[in-house]
């Protein structure tokens, strides 16, 4: 018997209103080294534009109009994928466009929860273009700049050449705050290397990467060793907050799985973005989690290596994240308080 065929991979591509998106797109579809990409494109007005827009996908080109793919359009989205994995000749990868005020999370979502695209399709990345010259304008004003960008991996702040340096780094400072876990790389034209932008593996939990929180200056020294863990909060656009947890301690597994799923059902509607690597006591490999709202896909990774601490980093982004509750909580699902409670 013939093995089934790889997942397809799935780049949804978003960003606030004129940041580049169908620049990167095209920059995209011009160097597909051979490959074949089916292209969704969503424009929130009833007249398509970026569509036609949208070079070389003329025969593979979909376009979803008057309405948002996040809420109004997740039907058809889920249609036009369906008939996609269902064709004979299989595409190497779909591009999806968001429009300039979707939310990238219910998208994120409607690939976990329908059945058909779960097992023929994977979210690959989600890739954010921002605007070099006046993202901390949007920040401030639009929360749907904040959320797209909260949860993206990789985050372009594109328009590099029209911007100057102060403009730029006060950009940057704010996607850190944002978003530390996220990769940033200034651009112009959306013009990165193909290999940058495509087959990255960012939601594959195997590849699941988590950048440990850095401790406040003048933090005592022997911080990083206490039982609470080091934490860092950050918060930018009204609202939306990060939160980066660190613990040298074990976590009990048997404590903190139930802790998780509470989390996401009492608080997921303002979650967008959760994920971590974890130290659980007894256990030789790394347990690896990440969630997007009320979705959550878990489970254990690689054998910890020699050359890497063994401790549990986390990360949360959303609204109205207290971090001294999430310290609080997290620290009775450490291993010693759960031998102290037996």
């Amino acid at each position: 018997m013939s093995a089934a065929p790889a997942p397809i991979p799935v780049t949804v591509l978003t960003g606030f209103l004129g940041a580049g998106k169908t620049t990167l797109l095209n920059r995209l579809l011009r160097d597909t080294g051979g490959r074949r990409y089916a292209v969704i494109v969503n424009e929130y007005g009833e007249i398509g534009i970026d569509g036609a827009l949208v070079i070389g996908a003329e025969e593979e080109l979909y376009e979803l109009n008057n309405g948002c793919v996040c809420c109004k359009l997740r039907g058809d989205l889920v249609r036009i994928v369906s008939g996609l994995v269902r064709r004979p000749d299989r595409f190497d990868g779909i591009l999806i466009e968001t429009s300039g005020l979707a939310d990238p999370a219910p998208i994120i979502q409607t690939f976990s929860l329908d059945d058909l695209l779960r097992q023929h399709t994977r979210v690959d990345s989600v890739v954010c273009v921002a605007d070099g010259r006046y993202l901390d304008t949007q920040l401030r004003g639009a929360p749907e700049a904040s959320a797209q960008l909260a949860q993206a991996d990789l985050v372009l702040l594109n328009k590099a050449d029209l911007a100057d340096e102060g403009q730029l780094q006060q950009a940057e400072q704010a996607v850190l705050q944002l978003n530390p876990g996220a990769e940033l790389r200034r651009s112009a034209y959306g013009d990165l290397p193909l290999k940058d932008l495509l087959d990255r593996g960012a939601f594959d939990r195997a590849r699941l990467t988590v950048v440990a929180p850095r401790l406040a200056p003048g933090a005592p020294p022997g911080a990083l060793s206490a039982a609470y863990g080091a934490v860092s909060a950050a918060q930018h656009s009204p609202g939306l907050c990060s939160v980066s947890l660190r613990f040298t301690e074990p976590l009990d597994r048997s404590r903190f799985l139930p802790w998780l799923q509470q989390l996401v059902q009492e608080r997921g509607a303002d979650l967008l973005r959760a994920k971590g690597i974890l130290d659980f006591a007894g256990d030789g490999r790394r347990f690896v989690f990440q969630a997007v709202h009320m979705t959550v896909d878990s489970g254990p990774d690689r054998a910890w290596a020699e050359s890497e601490p063994r401790e549990s980093r986390l990360v949360f982004i959303g609204r109205g994240l207290d971090a001294a509750e999430l310290r609080a909580e997290l620290a009775h699902c450490l291993a010693d308080v759960a031998e102290v409670a037996s």
